[in-house]
């Protein structure tokens, strides 16, 4: 066995480690409350949220999880919010793909963390920008009160919820909501905003204020059945459209529903018949390094990415550690911009006070160059123009610094390949590889920049800077602030400080943290990234592009 072969084992090995960790987090994330939580709920003859929603969603179909580790780590003084207490799903229902959003009532009985209320904002957006029907599961107390003045008030808040059922309504997108628990206060506009309103007796509810609140507000002693139960709502005041017996009759009658549903405009992307990938996609265990600095070759995972490794590499000895190339993933046209970390041989250009042109090694290591970026957004200008959806592969330390960088004008061709970026029209897709650090996550479609979907690898750290340069950067700072105080620090009160500073930093790089606070969409296994491709750019063509490619300034 080689060298080569060796390095592949041991770096498969850390990935499917890393993958049996990321499996744990996930087996406990999805028990929502727990299991008391789980068996209380049932006993109410009610269906979990992932039950629910299982039996939604067409049996033997992709389905494709939005947010699963929201909120993980965070709120742990009120006891945490296990996936932001809410299920967010794509998946077909009678053949239709439809986003699904299903209240966890084992979640502090379903109410909204401001992570639920980002979460739920984030699966409304999907829904809007590929035109998909939305289908709303409810089962929720309403605001988490003790944290209502960071959900209630502002513009991202719970409110905007509704502000959208009512842009959605408009743009014609379908809304179906089933109000399968409690329902209550503001939250009880979302089913009535939307399109059609079912509701589940005796463990449906829907109003304003509970039967407490209204005793306590006008002294009417009543029970919260008679108040907005089903019986009052589909018989005396309609405002339910339709009153179930249980979840199982209600969730087959959505299911009726979305099958009248008439056929979406398309968006008209390129689609032939799929072909597996050169190379099995779980050779990407073997390729991306252990060690998040090694040197690997993009154009490998590519391979193990695009139908039948084929793809056609635009300007492919220009411009080297950005790598654009065509390419088809199981069957649909992709236009791939993916950060190189390889070494290799390069010419590097004539700078003034020099002979000329000379050819060195080159550590890539994932940094965009100013040829990169030129041709980066010449390719992203290109696909715009044949409509070709993007699909961006992140592993990226940041743009080139250093005079040489400076004088070549690193900042012009940088903020090109941003401007292109931003006002792209056709769909875009990000999977972060690796590194995505400071301006090459913007230039690189970071969750900033619009892409349809963003997902990341176990082996994904996002940070302005890499830990190590950023632990050293804030040691400076605080020992300099220590100093001027007149408090002097030893080397050995320094390195432990550098130590406590390093594991502080780390820790907000891990890939759980951005998925926590939905700067991703999910954690991926790499071996699935064909699949979640795939099913973004068919939920990407249900949405025709409407306005004509444009940029504004360049400078050139």
């Amino acid at each position: 066995m080689g060298n080569t072969d060796l390095q592949f084992n041991k770096n498969e090995d850390a990935m499917r480690l890393a993958l049996s960790e990321l499996r744990k987090v996930s087996e406990q994330v999805r028990l929502g409350g727990g299991k008391a939580a789980i068996e209380k709920h049932k006993e109410k003859g009610k269906l979990t949220a992932r039950e629910r929603l299982e039996l939604l969603f067409d049996k033997n179909r992709p389905v494709m999880e939005i947010g699963e580790l929201a909120g993980y780590g965070m709120y742990e003084e009120y006891g945490g919010c296990p996936s932001g207490g809410v299920v967010v799903q794509l998946g077909y229902v009678n053949k239709r793909l439809c986003v699904a959003v299903a209240n966890d009532a084992t979640v502090k009985a379903g109410a909204w963390f401001p992570i639920t209320g980002k979460k739920n904002l984030r699966a409304q957006e999907i829904a809007m920008e590929n035109r998909l029907p939305i289908i709303y599961l409810v089962d929720s107390a309403g605001v988490f009160l003790p944290m209502q003045d960071e959900i209630f008030p502002d513009k991202e808040n719970f409110g905007r919820i509704f502000y959208n059922n009512s842009l959605m309504s408009a743009m014609g997108i379908p809304q179906i909501a089933a109000i399968m628990g409690s329902c209550v206060a503001g939250g009880a506009y979302l089913p009535i905003l939307s399109d059609e309103a079912l509701i589940v007796e005796k463990t449906g509810s829907v109003f304003l204020a509970g039967s407490y609140l209204v005793k306590s507000a006008i002294g009417e002693v009543i029970d919260n059945e008679l108040l907005g139960g089903a019986s009052t709502h589909c018989e005396i005041s309609g405002v339910t459209d339709y009153k179930m017996k249980n979840d199982e009759e209600c969730i087959k009658t959505i299911r009726n529903i979305i099958d009248k549903l008439g056929k979406p405009d398309m968006a008209g992307f390129d689609r032939a018949e799929p072909r597996p990938p050169a190379r099995p996609s779980t050779d990407i265990y073997g390729i991306l390094p252990e060690n998040v600095t090694g040197q690997y070759n993009m154009h490998e995972l590519i391979r193990c990415i695009v139908d039948e490794g084929d793809v056609v590499e635009y300007k492919a000895g220009y411009g080297k550690s950005i790598i654009c190339c065509y390419a088809r993933i199981d069957g649909w046209a992709v236009g791939i911009v993916a950060n190189q970390r390889e070494v290799v041989k390069a010419k590097k250009p004539k700078v003034s006070g020099e002979p000329g042109s000379f050819t060195t090694e080159m550590q890539f290591g994932g940094v965009i160059y100013s040829d990169s970026a030129d041709k980066a957004a010449r390719f992203i200008m290109n696909c715009n123009q044949k409509k070709i959806p993007l699909v961006f592969l992140q592993d990226v330390t940041g743009f080139m610094v250093g005079s040489r960088s400076e004088h070549g004008g690193i900042i012009k061709d940088g903020a090109k390949m941003v401007n292109v970026v931003s006002n792209s029209v056709v769909p875009k897709f990000t999977i972060i590889v690796g590194n995505s650090f400071g301006a090459g996550n913007y230039a690189m479609c970071g969750k900033a920049y619009g892409p349809r979907f963003i997902f990341s690898y176990p082996t994904s750290r996002i940070a302005v800077m890499g830990g190590e340069q950023a632990a050293k950067t804030l040691l400076q700072i605080q020992v300099s602030a220590m100093k001027a105080k007149g408090k002097n620090v030893s080397p050995e009160e320094e390195a432990a400080l550098l130590k406590k500073i390093t594991e502080k930093y780390n820790s907000t790089m891990d890939p759980k943290y951005a998925a926590a606070r939905l700067w991703v969409d999910g954690i991926i296994d790499p071996a699935d990234t064909r699949k979640y491709i795939s099913m973004g750019i068919e939920a990407a063509n249900h949405a025709p592009i409407t306005r004509p490619f444009q940029v504004g300034v360049i400078q050139t």
